[in-house]
């Protein structure tokens, strides 16, 4: 007759029984809706607090933008438990990161939704050499050191104002953010805390504008 391992048995059995108890736990996705989407192609501003436009490279923007804050208010939700949020933010000319000199940083980009910050982060549009380079924390929080547009859908587009002559000093994100949410409203706000005391012009030393905001609410059973 074989001689049955119990223990070793029972082990497997108990791993097993806890994978199927873990996975069975896990939400899966019921629904999932685009409840706003605005790339400002409309020139739709409702619903915007300190919504203003203007036109870039061809393109109509939200902004731009300094030490300022920006939101808008999106109702009657569909019944969800998550929301998705998504911004396409351009980071305009000499954004210097992490730097905490209290002269030209940290310059600070933050988003959230209703009164809660979910994302803090720095941009850098400085060049970066091995002798001299000013680190950001993006697509981390602060404060995390990434090299210079790390994480950016795309760098080769020229600065706005101080750098609008020169390539390279405009980078876009996509910051995204998935967050507990259940009300039939929400706030989306977006915002800046920009050091450039050495500049006689620290709006076209420094700014930022929004190509694109995206909303989808998911519900999980």
């Amino acid at each position: 007759m074989k001689k049955i391992n119990w223990s070793g048995e029972l082990r497997a059995w108990v791993l097993f029984a806890m994978m199927i108890s873990v996975t069975s736990c896990l939400p899966t996705v019921e629904t999932e809706q685009v409840v706003y989407s605005n790339n400002f192609s409309k020139l739709d501003l409702a619903g915007f607090e300190n919504g203003k436009l203007f036109v870039w490279q061809k393109d109509t923007l939200a902004g731009y933008y300094h030490n300022e804050e920006v939101s808008v208010a999106i109702q009657n939700l569909p019944a969800h438990n998550y929301l998705k949020i998504t911004v396409d933010v351009l980071v305009h000319d000499s954004w210097d990161g992490n730097p905490d000199d209290g002269i030209g940083g940290p310059d600070f980009w933050f988003m959230g939704f209703d009164n809660t910050e979910i994302f803090r982060t720095t941009f850098s549009n400085s060049p970066c050499e091995s002798t001299y380079c000013l680190y950001q924390s993006y697509p981390n929080d602060y404060f995390r050191q990434n090299v210079p547009k790390s994480g950016a859908v795309r760098t080769n587009l020229p600065g706005l104002c101080l750098f609008g002559a020169s390539q390279n000093y405009t980078t876009r994100y996509s910051v995204s953010k998935l967050i507990s949410h259940s009300n039939p409203n929400v706030k989306v706000f977006m915002g800046a805390e920009l050091l450039a005391a050495n500049s006689p012009d620290p709006v076209c030393d420094e700014s930022w504008s929004i190509a694109n905001i995206e909303v989808v609410a998911i519900q999980t059973n």
